[in-house]
């Protein structure tokens, strides 16, 4: 069924609030027709899983009206299984999700969707027992099964390699329902969308535009542009009228009335001028300091363990890292990458050995290294060592970390904040080995290159895992461990 007239989703002046001091979205309308496939776009924060929320009922706006078809079906892939999800058995979790867990061909459904997001998982198997890019997928085909009228995705390409995520844009291309889809993964969005809403962080408003990923982008840039000429324009005649009028308002009689006219006019000019996007900032470029006085090999590794066929094998390896090295860690969802990381950053990996005195800075792709009970400030402080505090807020505010954000619990941020918090503590670190688990997970696209050219420029050891080939063509790579 192609895109219809008929709208599948509608918001009518909604305001939702956490706290009255922090707004999210003041009076937001906007609507989805029937068959689309939306983009919701927005700088993190800006209140996109809260639309989520809204659409699918979790959350319920403070004021305005949102209205969807009575019988319209809703499903939504999120980034996480529930803690409750996990002791099920990949037969529970789907019959749990199923519109109809009593049909007796379910078994066959499962695995239908199963091939969808390219993977192979026994019905009796635990979901705790698999990895989180596996969990991912497993996930996306929870949302998938249920056939939805409305199919809400959130990041549903974070964790994916590329086979899994050439899947299920071929799912997405032939899906004839409604999809609104969350994600920083240019490529992917563009192969199949024909909308995107965009949330302004600062205005709490939207703007809904029509065309492909690509196309709306180079739309914004230009509506950029021409907001920043038309208030530069109104900018230089507003000031050459305030310059008229002081010269007049010295002036006797009639001069003066001139004056106070000039004024009126120049302000009228001013309340012209278009609020900039202030949500379409960039981080600033940045350089990861190495530990001093390191030399040699940092890390050796002489055997790893990977998962093969449901089954835990050893490999020999002889890789050494030196500083100024950068390896690539390749390999399908479920053969152990992040687990292997884990375990070179704890110790545990008995044929890995980080030479004693080296510092490593772990970026872990679920965050789970960082205290989400403490603040953003107490986390940087502690990395800062004896770093100035206005060396520190200045680092900080590079990464657009603000005031408002430092006195946040990390618990309390969006996933992409809580990645530029990441990037901003190995920045304070110094390590002298950098490991890296999908580090462009969660993260605005505008700031991609940024953090590509500074893992480019490291001058110590690096270990990277990401499935973005298009980050990974920016950093420069020495050595290649392809787990597969």
């Amino acid at each position: 069924m192609a895109t219809s007239n008929e709208t599948v989703i509608s918001f009518k002046e909604v305001d939702f609030h956490y706290d009255l001091k922090r707004p999210i979205l003041e009076e937001v309308s906007f609507n989805i027709r029937k068959g689309s496939k939306i983009t919701l776009m927005g700088q993190n924060w800006a209140g996109k899983s809260t639309i989520f929320k809204l659409i699918n009922g979790t959350l319920k706006q403070n004021l305005g009206a949102i209205n969807t078809p009575l019988d319209a079906t809703i499903a939504t892939g999120y980034q996480t299984v529930l803690p409750e999800d996990k002791e099920l058995t990949v037969g529970e979790f789907f019959r749990k999700y199923y519109p109809d867990p009593a049909e007796f061909n379910i078994d066959k459904q499962i695995g239908d969707i199963l091939k969808v997001v390219n993977l192979k998982a026994p019905l009796d198997k635990k979901i705790s027992a698999f990895s989180g890019g596996q969990q991912a997928r497993l996930l996306l085909a929870a949302a998938l099964i249920q056939d939805p009228d409305i199919l809400l995705l959130d990041e549903p390409t974070n964790n994916l390699d590329s086979e899994g995520i050439w899947h299920l844009t071929e799912f997405l291309k032939d899906y004839k329902k409604t999809v609104i889809v969350i994600s920083h993964d240019a490529e992917f969005l563009n192969s199949f969308t024909d909308g995107v809403i965009y949330l302004d962080v600062f205005t709490k408003k939207i703007e809904q535009f029509v065309g492909n990923y690509h196309d709306v982008v180079e739309q914004i840039t230009r509506k950029i542009e021409k907001d920043n000429m038309a208030n530069a324009r109104l900018k230089k005649e507003a000031q050459a009228k305030k310059d008229q009028a002081n010269v007049f308002a010295h002036k006797w009689g009639k001069l003066r009335a001139v004056a106070k006219k000039m004024k009126e006019a120049a302000a009228e000019m001013e309340d012209e001028m278009v609020d900039n996007r202030k949500e379409d900032k960039t981080i600033k470029d940045f350089t990861i300091p190495m530990q001093e006085d390191i030399g040699g090999v940092l890390l050796e590794i002489n055997s790893v363990h990977i998962i093969d066929d449901g089954e835990v094998v050893v490999r020999e390896e002889d890789i050494k890292l030196r500083k100024d090295d950068h390896i690539l860690l390749a390999g399908p969802n479920g053969i152990g990458k992040s687990t292997l990381l884990q375990k070179i950053v704890s110790g545990e990996e008995d044929g890995v050995k980080v030479t004693s005195g080296v510092k490593v800075g772990y970026y872990r792709q679920d965050f789970s290294n960082l205290d989400f009970n403490q603040t953003v400030y107490d986390c940087l402080r502690e990395a800062a060592e004896e770093m100035t505090e206005q060396d520190l807020r200045s680092k900080a505010a590079g990464f657009l970390i603000t005031g408002d954000i430092m006195k946040s619990e990390i618990g309390h941020l969006s996933e992409g904040q809580k990645g530029l918090v990441a990037f901003c503590r190995l920045v304070f670190l110094k390590p002298g080995i950098l490991i890296l688990d999908e580090p462009t997970n969660h993260i605005n696209f505008r700031h991609i290159p940024v953090i590509a050219k500074a893992l480019d420029e490291f001058k110590g050891g690096m270990i990277l895992v990401s499935h973005v080939d298009e980050f990974v063509w920016q950093v420069r790579i020495d050595q290649y461990l392809d787990l597969k």
